[in-house]
């Protein structure tokens, strides 16, 4: 007994907690101590039920370690729903956190296990088949198993009701089909599109009876477009069951509502939770049927509200706003990250290429939406699509009293506000408006960037911007635009000729050559007397000096005057320096004395 009685194991361990102990540090059925799936899942509730969460952790390792059947799993959770309220308080609450992980892991395999169950085919097919063969008991039954496949029976439903050797069937199925529920009425809209006008007229008085709003633009769409009378009136009587309000929209105007409450994720068009993926479903013309696509959840709600954009063009080709909210939804989408559905198919465009064919009325459109949203990535795809294709006067296009690239350079996101103030400083705006000082200040703020890590923002994006803003100040300046003063972006000009960043610094230069202030001249010569300034760099504030000087006439000191003289009359100057620098000297028209000096200087007596 010495050996036992040292660490006193038999007290508290019994030979269920040897199991255990041995499932957690490997699972091996040889020891003869395995249990079943249904022994493991009852002792895992029961220790955990009365506290001995370290137990509990061995019994959970072992459910995990069996590789358990998700179906069969779900199966026992159904079977002691306190037992799964007991799992779902572990998970949620955190009593113990290795407990709590390995909780989280069972009630993966149980969701999986419900996804498995209602979209098994052989399961949902049986089940139809049992509307019309057993009682009413059974029925009820297989309704009910129908309801639990949701969308995933609708296509097995309507493959039923179109197989004319399955007429027998066809009341039952008929009377299941609205019982289905919310989670029927995409793939039934979908479906709205067969040719066989019974299945249709059955599918249009579910939509009624199930009664969901989401239903009514299809349902205002069979009555504008279908040629039949009888289709006609069941889409009236159903959109009446829904909201008889409805019937004074058009289509094109129910779809855009749709659309937009895909577009915010409204809670009743979620998809359903029990898989990490949502469907979007397409009808087969070929095959007549109804087809999904497995989609990524991310950017679900998006593409819903893109489709829902689409049908409302279909319905009024001339409602111009479902192209903005399409544009809008698109670049949100993008926004995820994730690639693009596999129904895009090969080389499809990407948001952008349909932004800069949309034309500004359409992008100041999804621009006023991200404005009003605070969306970013929404904002940037709007502006820089404007930026490609719109003039002065498109880019200060109005919707109602706001204008919203001007509403843009005050974004809450500093990418916003420099692409709003870049694409109109790149428009070469001829009128006056309010807001021109506030094209500056963002190009300025833009150029003075560093290249900072947070958020999205980082040292290649603040290159991209400090260069776009400098190229753009530089074209304003040489147009001579009458409108954006960039005098108040003086000292960062003068702050960029010092930068680390060479392209930044002959790009000020360039700027303040243009610029009529003794102070920006200065800053040039600065720039190309430093002897820590690469030969490029100095040869190209000679260049600005030279420019400046041209327009400006000569406003710099003796003392750089004098140090400019010293480069252009030294011989050790490196030759391409030195013209630079003389070409300059020669620009600033200076009095004869200096010039007089220049020549005696180099005279032979």
């Amino acid at each position: 007994m010495t050996g036992v009685q040292t660490c006193a194991l038999p007290i508290l361990f019994d030979r269920k907690t040897v199991t255990v102990i041995l499932a957690i540090g490997l699972f091996v059925v040889s020891t003869g101590f395995a249990q079943t799936l249904d022994e493991n899942w009852n002792d895992f509730l029961h220790y955990t039920k009365i506290g001995r969460l370290d137990l509990a952790a061995g019994y959970a390792e072992a459910i995990l370690a069996s590789s358990p059947d998700p179906v069969e799993l779900l199966a026992l959770s159904e079977a002691n729903q306190q037992g799964y309220a007991i799992l779902l308080k572990v998970n949620e609450t955190a009593p113990d956190t290795e407990l709590a992980e390995l909780s989280g892991k069972i009630l993966d395999i149980i969701e999986r296990g419900r996804f498995i169950r209602r979209a098994d085919p052989k399961i949902i097919v049986e089940e139809i088949k049992r509307l019309s063969s057993t009682s009413p008991r059974g029925r009820l039954a297989a309704v009910k198993r129908l309801r639990n496949s949701g969308e995933y029976a609708i296509m097995y439903m309507l493959d039923a009701m179109a197989d004319e050797s399955r007429k027998e069937e066809l009341p039952q199925i008929i009377g299941a089909l609205p019982q289905i529920g919310r989670d029927s009425i995409r793939p039934l809209a979908v479906a709205l599109q067969t040719e066989n006008v019974a299945v249709k007229a059955e599918i249009i008085k579910a939509m009624g009876k199930i009664g969901y709003p989401q239903s009514l633009a299809y349902l205002k769409y069979v009555i504008e477009n279908s040629g039949s009378a009888e289709l006609r009136k069941w889409a009236k009587r159903g959109i009446s069951q829904i909201d008889p309000a409805a019937s004074k929209l058009p289509a094109a105007q129910l779809f855009y509502r749709l659309a937009e409450d895909y577009y915010y994720h409204a809670e009743s068009l979620a998809p359903a939770e029990d898989a990490d993926f949502a469907n979007i479903w397409f009808w087969d013309s070929a095959d007549r049927r109804l087809v999904r696509q497995e989609v990524d959840k991310s950017y679900f709600n998006e593409l819903m509200a893109m489709r829902a954009c689409e049908w409302a063009l279909k319905a009024d080709a001339g409602f111009g706003r479902a192209i903005g909210l399409w544009l809008a939804a698109y670049f949100k989408a993008e926004a995820t990250g994730v690639n693009m559905p596999d129904y895009f198919g090969p080389g499809h465009a990407d948001a952008t290429v349909y932004a800069t064919t949309a034309g500004p009325e359409y992008l100041h459109q999804a621009l006023a939406r991200a404005v009003k949203d605070k969306n970013a990535y929404v904002a940037l795809g709007a502006i820089e699509a404007l930026a490609v294709t719109a003039g002065e006067k498109s880019l200060f296009y109005r919707i109602g009293p706001t204008q919203p690239l001007v509403q843009a350079l005050t974004f809450n996101d500093r990418a916003v506000r420099y692409s709003a103030a870049i694409a109109i400083a790149a428009a070469g705006p001829r009128e006056n408006f309010a807001e021109s000082k506030l094209v500056v200040e963002n190009l300025a703020e833009a150029l003075g960037q560093a290249g900072e890590n947070t958020g999205m923002w980082n040292e290649q994006l603040a290159n991209s911007y400090a260069v776009r803003a400098a190229k753009v100040m530089l074209k304003l300046r040489e147009t001579r635009n009458p409108v954006i003063d960039l005098s108040a972006a003086q000292s960062t000009l003068i702050n960029a000729t010092r930068d680390s960043r060479p392209e930044i610094q002959v790009l000020a230069g360039r700027i303040l050559a243009r610029l009529d202030s003794p102070g920006a001249q200065r800053s040039i010569a600065a720039m190309a007397l430093a002897e820590t300034n690469a030969r490029d760099i100095r040869i190209s504030a000679f260049n600005s000096l030279a420019v400046s000087a041209k327009i400006n006439a000569n406003l710099l000191d003796n003392e750089m005057i004098d140090a400019i003289y010293s480069l252009v009359s030294s011989r050790e100057t490196d030759a391409e320096l030195r013209s630079a620098a003389a070409a300059a000297f020669g620009s600033l028209n200076l009095p004869s004395r200096k010039v007089k000096d220049l020549v005696l200087d180099q005279a032979r007596s």
